[in-house]
């Protein structure tokens, strides 16, 4: 198949380094210095040039705020029986995108990222594939999803996003918040060093996949969670009861069996 990446960011590279031993594969950034360690694909900075290639599908590994844009730069030098597909961590905007168009497409969230993941072992991560998207898109990235050893589910547009709304923005202001008040330790503890290499990680990712995953529609009420526990831990604190202390911490041993 001839597939068409956009972006060669963290994500755009994996997949082309992923898809180009069984497939033809074309990469297209407008930043060339991008493409520099981009090997075995075609290497493409102008929109342009696309046409020519002619790919049957195209993955928008673009980041968040410029997904539907670099969608609309390519969508003129697209065949028509071109799938779309993106692998976006929040979808707003993208199932209204895709129900104005009349080419197939296919949504999917490869729940893991070159940060944390071990890219030589997968079998612990996820990807999510969206429910209303083609069969054939369905059918092509579950293949090669499974054949990453990822466990691979299907959700639905919006249980897509309520999904990441807790699984992402949850850990994410919760780091935040930590990595806020931090005060540099000359004889940090083992779980201090834990959190600061997780605060680390998470602050090496792109501000707009963080503001992104944050503005999710769907946040808000996850974040509120959070703010009601930590004001019971602080009453509790500040009461000093040990025995709404035993509870709390029962509760929370309870969350994560």
């Amino acid at each position: 198949m001839k597939i068409l990446i956009l972006g060669a960011g963290k994500m755009g590279s994996f997949f082309a380094d992923v898809l180009s031993f069984d497939h033809e594969v074309a990469v297209l950034d407008t930043d060339p210095l991008k493409l520099r360690f981009i090997y075995n694909t075609l290497r493409m900075t102008d929109p342009g040039e696309v046409k020519e290639f002619a790919p049957e599908l195209v993955i928008n590994a673009a980041t968040l705020k410029y997904t539907i844009p670099a969608f609309e730069k390519v969508l003129p030098y697209l065949p028509e029986t071109c799938i779309l597909s993106d692998i976006a961590s929040v979808k707003t905007g993208l199932e209204e995108f895709y129900r104005e168009r009349t080419r197939p497409f296919v949504s999917t969230h490869p729940m893991f990222g070159p940060t944390f993941a071990s890219l030589s072992d997968l079998s612990t991560q996820s990807a999510i594939i969206i429910s209303e998207s083609s069969h054939l898109g369905k059918v092509f990235f579950r293949d090669l999803y499974q054949g990453l050893k990822l466990n691979v589910f299907e959700y639905s547009f919006r249980k897509h996003d309520e999904t990441i709304a807790y699984s992402l923005s949850i850990p994410f202001a919760s780091t935040l918040v930590f990595a806020s008040v931090m005060k540099h330790q000359d004889a940090p503890g083992t779980t201090f060093k834990k959190h600061m290499h997780i605060a680390q990680g998470l602050l090496s990712e792109d501000d707009f996949l963080l503001t992104e995953i944050l503005f999710n529609p769907y946040t808000s009420e996850q974040v509120e969670q959070i703010r009601k526990k930590l004001r019971e831990l602080l009453d509790i604190i500040g009461e000093k009861d040990s025995e709404r202390m035993k509870h709390f911490l029962t509760e929370v041993r309870e969350n994560i069996r």
